[in-house]
């Protein structure tokens, strides 16, 4: 175990108060390390930092900022395995996933590097507007915004702290991270391999601690110009009516559903939902939750599923053969096991899984879903699976909406017809054919529509949203093309 401290102003430092606080594991309890627990002044301290290292980073050229990501880019390779171990630890997810996760940081690195050094602006066609001829020119400039709030969740550690902080970094921003406080550690040791490329004191700054207090000081300060966030949908709400005005992107909850029509390929389906409704036990806001079937494949497609289902080895996060790993907390645990019984307990029937041991739950089976129930209609978050059925497409379409939330989609089908018409009619910000919603490129725009969030996250898309637009216009003598 080792004590881990705060990034701020480029040093590492405890809390002002000088309080810690243990990093345990998930699956069996053990300490895997401690960090500062960090209160509002820590939060402000934070923020007076990143103004400062704000102004020598803006001035910054594009090119010398994407040489210090590209180094960054090549320690986080280089400490990929270290970085895969201490999430597995922390967050419980089976070593081969920490893997893949920690196996993508580089590349994101990279992918934001190059994306923040082409700020692009436009010209202004003037003429084009009655009163005005030659005599101006007009065009525009991206501009970082300042000081960006990044607020993590706990199931991407790395990840989602990366689509965050590298995208602000490669636009020119200053940066206050506050991870998920059961994660801490991993974006510790992300920003570890910034500060030893090169990032000048104070463009990048981590806080650890509490987010009730630490959060809410961070984005109610009025020197902070852009907040990203990624969590639930409640605490998006939250983060909205105190953050005054402000630039935000909001990545938020979500029940995803699966469309799986009656000339699909059963085999395909079943084998991607396998995939979909469970990788990270289930913990993530992209998860195949919902899984709306074809009333005439039904059967066909539960027996294709469920041998797939039951050979999801779960169990010791670092045990070579274990696929799926422990939930964040013994207490989600027990929030999912109670959901998947009020689900049977309401006319729902439990094919598979299901069984809890502490923070550990068995894949699961729920069909005969009433895709109006909560087990359908709420996020899950966990690793279970609610299958319903629809009559035809329309219908398979209209239960997909009937949520909230609208972030991903899947739709199973061999009909380009039904194709068009579903990436039409489904209100999801990412909708995929013949594939579930769980699946993404870094590149590619990300987000959700409805309750499931404003903004869109990819490093293009990102810096766009942290940057603002500056319109110019150069004023000339007037003249005539007579003159």
């Amino acid at each position: 175990m080792q004590p881990a401290s705060m990034l701020v102003g480029g040093a590492w430092v405890d809390a002002v108060a000088g309080e810690r606080e243990d990093v345990t594991s998930p699956f069996d309890g053990h300490i895997v390390g401690t960090v500062p627990v960090a209160r509002a002044a820590d939060a402000t301290r934070a923020i007076d930092a990143a103004v400062s290292g704000f102004e020598r980073w803006r001035r910054t050229p594009a090119h010398e900022r994407a040489a210090i990501l590209m180094r960054a880019a090549a320690l986080a390779d280089e400490r990929a395995e270290e970085i895969a171990n201490i999430m597995s630890g922390e967050n419980g997810k089976s070593l081969v996933e920490a893997r893949g996760e920690a196996g993508r940081s580089g590349e994101i690195i990279r992918l934001s590097a190059f994306e923040g050094s082409h700020l692009y602006g436009e010209t202004l066609p003037l003429d084009a507007n009655k009163g005005t001829g030659f005599d101006k020119i007009g065009f525009t400039i991206r501009q970082p915004v300042g000081v960006v709030v990044a607020i993590s969740p706990f199931n991407y550690p790395a990840l989602l702290v990366l689509h965050k902080v590298a995208p602000a970094l490669a636009a020119g921003n200053a940066v206050v991270l506050k991870p998920a406080r059961s994660t801490p550690l991993t974006a510790l040791a992300v920003a570890q391999c910034f500060v030893d490329a090169g990032l000048p004191n104070g463009v990048l700054n981590v806080v650890t601690g509490p987010g009730a207090e630490v959060g809410d000081a961070l984005v109610r300060d009025q020197r902070v110009r852009k907040i990203s966030f990624t969590g639930s949908t409640a605490v998006g709400e939250h983060i909205a009516s105190i953050a005054g005005i402000k630039k935000m992107s909001l990545e938020l909850g979500a029940s995803g559903p699966v469309i799986v029509l009656d000339d699909a390929d059963i085999e395909a389906a079943a084998h991607s939902i396998s995939l979909g409704g469970y990788i990270n036990a289930g913990q993530v806001c992209i998860s195949a939750q919902r899984i709306i079937v074809a009333e005439s494949i039904v059967g066909d497609f539960l027996d294709a599923l469920t041998p797939k289902v039951q050979a999801i080895r779960v169990g010791d996060p670092f045990a070579a053969d274990t696929m799926v790993g422990s939930m964040i907390s013994r207490g989600e645990a027990d929030r999912v096991t109670a959901s998947i019984r009020a689900a049977v307990a309401t006319g729902a029937r439990l094919v598979t899984g299901g069984e809890q041991d502490g923070s550990i739950i068995q894949p699961a089976i729920v069909a005969d879903v009433d895709p109006y129930s909560p087990f359908a209609q709420d996020e899950l978050f966990g690793p279970a699976v609610a299958v319903s059925t629809a009559r035809d497409v329309n219908h398979a379409i209209e239960l997909a909406n009937s949520t909230a939330y609208g972030l991903g989609a899947g739709v199973f089908t061999n009909n380009i017809a039904n194709s068009i018409h579903a990436i039409r009619e489904i209100e999801s910000g990412v909708v995929h054919i013949n594939w579930t919603q769980l699946w993404r490129a870094d590149l590619m725009p990300y987000g959700g529509m409805k309750s499931s969030g404003i903004g869109k996250e990819g490093p293009r898309s990102a810096i766009a949203e942290m940057t603002e637009v500056k319109t110019v216009i150069m004023h000339g003598t007037p003249w005539t093309q007579n003159q």
